[in-house]
């Protein structure tokens, strides 16, 4: 395969890289160009925190914050910066697990309900576009790679006191 025509760029060397170092470093490279078109295309809120309220929304239950970082694959930390910044533009509030009173519930605001309407179809368009001329086999099959990918990540993660060095084949 020739990596330089499947993402049109001349200007760096691909050559030799093994697929697997390639699909890494090009998820890398989309997930950086996507977090910036999506922050210049959304305006009021970061894709971060869009990303947040659309995991919250699909909740059966509201999460709390380690509830919501393990569906978001991130760090406790990141996540409750994410929400603060949303709780201060009015997107978000906590409320007192009725159960565990340690615990806080993350819930939608009327403010974001507004924000989802207001932005109306326009995320609709902005994913048809992304996805624009893809057939939906070749979707599948890339959503598969990639949750096998994430599989394995888990798994290594589950190995907290292996280095990079200790793991085997």
């Amino acid at each position: 395969m020739n990596y330089n025509e499947e993402v049109n760029n001349y200007d760096v060397n691909f050559e030799g890289i093994e697929e697997g170092y390639f699909l890494v470093g090009l998820l890398s490279a989309f997930n950086n160009l996507y977090q910036t078109t999506a922050d210049a295309a959304i305006k009021e809120i970061s894709w971060k925190q869009m990303f947040s309220l659309i995991c919250i929304n699909m909740c059966k239950v509201a999460p709390s914050i380690n509830e919501l970082a393990d569906i978001m694959e991130s760090s406790h930390q990141n996540v409750k910066q994410i929400l603060l910044k949303l709780e201060k533009k009015g997107f978000i509030y906590f409320e007192t697990d009725e159960k565990d009173k340690r615990k806080q519930r993350i819930y939608i605001a009327d403010r974001a309900e507004k924000f989802f309407e207001e932005l109306g179809d326009t995320g609709n368009r902005f994913m048809s576009s992304i996805f624009a001329d893809i057939p939906t086999e070749q979707l599948q099959v890339t959503i598969k790679t990639i949750a096998h990918m994430e599989q394995n990540l888990k798994k290594m993660r589950g190995k907290k006191n292996e280095s990079i060095s200790d793991i085997q084949e």
